[in-house]
């Protein structure tokens, strides 16, 4: 398997994990959850020359979605997922924008949506997409299990869950996500999160005090 590099360009107030993913080889790659500050992000891909062939969402919060239009048009390059039951957050990100004092952002229609079971391509290494949702309804995750690498967008952090508060949250659902389908995962296998530090499963597994 080739080599990816990643790099971590935190962007808006949240200081949401945008992540800009790349094989080393080819340098073929994809920017997961642009959520604003387009700027950052193009630069980072010209500093590194990428060769930039997706976008990808884990789901549709603003601090995750609110760039794709503006890089997907810079680009020329579609965007992919979240699962379709997001939708009704990609459409009203003018309003959530709106919520924190930023305006003239655009809704978000991506080219694709993303279920359970589908693979997507990043930087010619194949990730499966596991559905996980809780945090929004229609999140998602991207494993490679011969990697021992995932993304996990905002469903697990270090020492940490998501968010379930919202009227379309449901905590019970983020927690058999996390059971069923990421602590089944092996002990090393690593993933970066929406915000903060990366960690891997055996680390949440032994000291995460919300799934302990």
């Amino acid at each position: 398997m080739a080599e990816l590099k990643i790099q971590i360009i935190p962007v808006t107030p949240f200081e949401q994990n945008c992540a800009l993913i790349w094989n080393t080889e080819t340098s073929e790659g994809a920017v997961i959850d642009p959520g604003g500050d387009v700027h950052k992000i193009i630069k980072a891909i010209k500093d590194q020359n990428v060769k930039v062939s997706s976008i990808f969402l884990t789901h549709g919060h603003l601090d995750h979605a609110a760039g794709a239009t503006e890089l997907s048009k810079e680009l020329n390059v579609p965007i992919i997922g979240p699962d379709l039951r997001d939708k009704f957050l990609l459409d009203t990100l003018p309003e959530q924008a709106l919520r924190f004092g930023v305006h003239g952002l655009s809704a978000v229609t991506p080219d694709r949506w993303l279920a359970e079971g589908d693979d997507i391509n990043i930087g010619g290494e194949i990730f499966e997409v596991l559905h996980c949702p809780g945090h929004t309804p229609g999140h998602v995750v991207f494993v490679n299990r011969d990697a021992n690498f995932g993304i996990f967008g905002d469903v697990l952090f270090r020492n940490s869950i998501g968010r379930t508060d919202f009227e379309y949250g449901n905590h019970e659902d983020l927690l058999a996500a996390i059971k069923d389908k990421l602590l089944v995962l092996p002990d090393d296998f690593a993933f970066i999160c929406g915000h903060g530090p990366a960690s891997n499963i055996g680390a949440e597994r032994r000291s995460n005090p919300f799934i302990r």
